[in-house]
C-alpha cells in the first residue's frame, strides 16, 4: 500500500488528511487513525513529511499483507477519529508474528 493510497482512503472516508500511527501490542500491531490532521494550522508536519510518513506506514501494511484488510476496515467502519479517540485497526500478523514481534 502506498502512502497515496492510504491518504486517499482516509480522505475519501473522513474528508481530511488524518494522521496515522502504528502501535505495538503483545501479539499484534494496531494502525491508529488519529484525530489531528494535515489541514490544521497546528499540525506538526509539512505535507511532504506527512506523505513520507504515510509511505512508511503503508510499507509496513504491505509487508504484513494487510492491504485489503485495512482498506475494507476503513471503508466499513462507522467510527470517526475525534479529540483523544483514535480509530484503531488491529493488524494480525498470524504465523509471521515472530518476524515482527520480539519479546523484550
Amino acid at each position: 500500500m502506498t502512502g497515496e493510497e492510504l491518504h486517499q482512503l482516509i480522505v475519501n472516508k473522513w474528508g481530511v488528511s488524518f494522521d496515522v500511527q502504528l502501535k505495538r501490542g503483545a501479539k499484534k500491531f494496531w494502525l491508529q487513525i488519529m484525530w489531528k490532521y494535515l489541514e490544521q494550522k497546528s499540525f506538526p508536519m509539512t505535507e511532504e513529511q506527512y506523505m513520507d510518513h504515510l509511505n512508511a506506514v503503508g510499507g509496513y501494511i504491505s509487508a504484513w499483507e494487510s492491504d485489503s484488510y485495512v482498506r475494507q476496515f476503513i471503508e466499513q467502519t462507522n467510527d470517526r477519529p475525534r479529540i483523544g479517540v483514535a480509530v484503531s485497526i488491529p493488524i494480525e500478523l498470524g504465523t509471521r508474528s515472530s518476524e515482527w514481534l520480539i519479546d523484550s
